[in-house]
């Protein structure tokens, strides 16, 4: 895919040698890269944009698959986020969230809320897949994740928020009244219901 960049370490390891070493992992699921510890070597020149579009040394990568494959390699460790195998690590650029959760359907009772994200992957909001909301501190803009797995998260596209506010409610949180969204019996605030226009 690309040729070899000089690391901290020495040699960083290509996307496509990434991407060779995530096939041999990703046998039978989602690889266990929580469980590994591989040596940092170095950052490779990819970024996830705000949008969910994967670049790798400046061109969107457009291959859906590969994308696909590289999301399940990817590991947060505080604010970083890093491409992982069993023996290498290397740092990559998220401007937000890895993800973006695209679309959800609502079944069952009580409801529960199932996001499909930009790379495949099905969450439902539940006690382990929470909802969140922040706001913008000057302009009041609502920014909402779903947690998706390993402290990774999916920014919540703006269709999809605007179909969890019509089918939003208010209800006590914390001492106040929200308006927010069940699923799974779990109530996500969205916004103090004195806010409300």
């Amino acid at each position: 895919m690309a040729k070899e960049t000089q690391g901290q370490f020495g040699v960083t390891p290509s996307a496509a040698g990434i991407a060779e070493s995530a096939r041999a992992a990703a046998k039978g699921g989602l690889p266990p890269v929580e469980k590994w510890d591989p040596p940092f070597c170095g950052d490779l020149d990819m970024r996830i944009a705000r949008d969910g579009t994967w670049f790798y040394d400046g061109t969107p990568i457009g291959r859906p698959a590969l994308v696909r494959l590289f999301s399940t390699i990817l590991k947060r460790e505080g604010e970083r986020h890093y491409l992982v195998t069993p023996v290498e690590k290397v740092g990559i650029a998220v401007d937000d969230a890895p993800f973006v959760a695209v679309d959800f359907d609502v079944a069952g009772d009580p409801p529960a809320l199932t996001f499909t994200t930009n790379v495949g992957d099905t969450v439902t909001a539940g006690p382990d897949h929470a909802i969140r909301v922040e706001r913008d501190a000057e302009t009041g803009e609502p920014a909402p994740y779903l947690h998706v797995r390993r402290g990774l998260e999916a920014l919540i596209d703006r269709k999809s928020f605007y179909r969890l506010v019509e089918i939003g409610e208010t209800a006590p949180h914390d001492g106040a009244e929200w308006f927010g969204v069940r699923s799974q019996g779990m109530f996500f605030p969205i916004i103090p219901a004195s806010d409300l226009p």
